[in-house]
């Protein structure tokens, strides 16, 4: 992860090796945050390309964090479900 950009109201991160995966998990929990007015990302090229992050919010770090807190709590509930069937 490297961020390519951090200033008051907008951040962006590129996520070396990953795909669309995770950068679409993040944008659509940072889209229920109140304080984030918007998320996206993109990747330039589906084969070679790095995903690249984008955050515009009243604290884009505290809302990626909040995030990707939320993020661990629901990957840990989908286990414990798929662990008790």
């Amino acid at each position: 992860m490297e961020v390519i950009l951090n200033k008051r109201y907008e951040m962006e991160i590129v996520f070396e090796g990953e795909t669309h995966t995770l950068c679409n998990l993040l944008r659509s929990i940072l889209m229920e945050d109140d304080t984030v007015r918007a998320a996206a990302y993109s990747i330039d090229h589906p084969i070679v390309g790095e995903p690249e992050l984008y955050i515009r919010a009243r604290s884009p770090k505290k809302s990626l964090l909040a995030a990707a807190e939320t993020l661990r709590e629901r990957c840990d509930e989908f286990r414990a479900l798929a662990e008790s069937i």
